[in-house]
């Protein structure tokens, strides 16, 4: 796989368990151009329906990953969090092959920080869906939660009944709780530039960005307005 300019971005991913095959997957249905390596024939030989860039790697080392390529992938990810010891060697090896952006899984904090200092983008799959889904649970009204870092959220959030027919002025959710409106889903239609006139309306879904804090002090609003 060559990298070239002005085309889209072409990825590798290592490691074809539940979360590499998932992604690998996914990318190939965006129509991304992907690479996929896994000591597992069976696993591989799934994945030549997506890529011709499957590949069988019998070790993780650096000659075994130059010899396929990854090299020349603008980014990789790194699907093998449970094995810590060949995350963490496979991760070096991407580093210094010179692959621009490496990408890790993690199975821990202290795992995490280990691939930060190599030089990997830090992931916990696993961690973030709770995190997700704890949201969900503590409010009927969040549909969805994302965690971008340790002091930025987005929430999908359904309209409170108590901010029907009320402007964005009039509920004030940047002066009460400190989030912003990014944008108001509304039946067929998004509305990405929101004006303080702008009126809410029954089944308006809310894209918010904010603390977790900001959205705990929502939570507690919209509990107590009973709606």
């Amino acid at each position: 796989m060559k990298h070239r300019k002005n085309f889209k971005l072409n990825y590798a991913i290592i490691g074809l368990g539940r979360f590499g095959s998932a992604l690998a997957k996914e990318l190939a249905r965006s129509g991304a151009e992907i690479m996929v390596l896994d000591k597992d024939e069976e696993k591989v030989r799934e994945m030549r329906e997506l890529t011709e860039n499957a590949f069988v790697v019998n070790g993780y080392d650096k000659r075994a990953l130059s010899e396929t390529g990854v090299q020349d992938c603008d980014v990789a990810v790194v699907c093998i969090g449970e094995k810590i010891d060949t995350s963490i060697l496979m991760t070096l090896n991407l580093v210094e092959l010179g692959v621009p952006k490496v990408i890790a899984k993690a199975a821990s904090e202290e795992h995490g920080k280990i691939l930060e200092k190599l030089g990997a983008d830090v992931v916990f799959p696993e961690r973030d869906m709770a995190v997700r889904l704890a949201h969900r649970l503590e409010s009927a009204h969040t549909l969805d939660y994302i965690q971008l870092s340790e002091k930025v959220n987005i929430t999908k959030l359904a309209l409170p009944d108590s901010a029907v027919d009320k402007t964005v002025q009039q509920v004030n959710l940047r002066g009460r709780f400190g989030l912003n409106i990014i944008a108001i889903e509304r039946a067929d239609r998004v509305v990405e530039y929101v004006r303080p006139d702008h009126t809410f309306r029954t089944g308006d879904i809310l894209y918010l960005a904010g603390t977790r804090e900001d959205f705990n002090r929502l939570a507690e609003w919209i509990e107590s307005t009973g709606k």
